[in-house]
């Protein structure tokens, strides 16, 4: 069993917020605009990080982590990337990777909205952690904490606070 905090657009921003719940996950997951080095050098220190790079995230951080990354975790097929749309409405790029090999997870982040969905269509769960930075217009900020457990995801919950 993994516990996972999973967030999104911190743009540059880490704090006692973050930083409480980094400590009790076992992986951190960063669905991208992560806004610089020091947010991911301050996660490292505490739990393991996987990462993709946002479209405000600049060399170093494209040059760390990719656009798109795919991985398995506790049998969890897990696709993350910054840009990907939600059910029904995901990019041409990520449609594609999903119409020819669905996972079971999809994550993304860019919108600062909290969304969690299932796609029936292509029997999986989509999470996008809204924001857990200041900046953008949400009044929120949000992370999704949950564990993976031999092929299931389980005790989703949903972290926040007022920005």
């Amino acid at each position: 069993m993994k516990k996972i905090l999973l967030l999104s657009d911190t743009h540059g921003q880490m704090d006692e917020f973050m930083l409480k719940h980094i400590k009790q996950a076992d992986e951190v997951w960063h669905a991208g605009d992560i806004g610089t080095v020091q947010v991911t050098d301050v996660i490292k220190k505490y739990a393991k990080l996987r990462a993709v790079y946002g479209n405000i995230d600049g060399g170093e951080l494209r040059k760390e982590f990719k656009e798109i990354e795919r991985f398995n975790l506790e049998n969890v097929d897990v696709l993350m990337t910054h840009i990907g749309g939600y059910p029904g409405r995901y990019t041409q790029n990520i449609r594609e990777i999903i119409q020819r090999n669905p996972p079971k997870l999809f994550i993304s982040g860019h919108s600062h909205i909290l969304k969690v969905m299932n796609d029936k269509k292509y029997h999986l769960l989509h999470m996008n952690p809204g924001a857990a930075g200041i900046k953008g217009f949400h009044k929120v900020r949000t992370m999704l904490r949950f564990e993976l457990d031999q092929g299931n995801i389980k005790n989703l919950s949903v972290i926040e606070t007022k920005r």
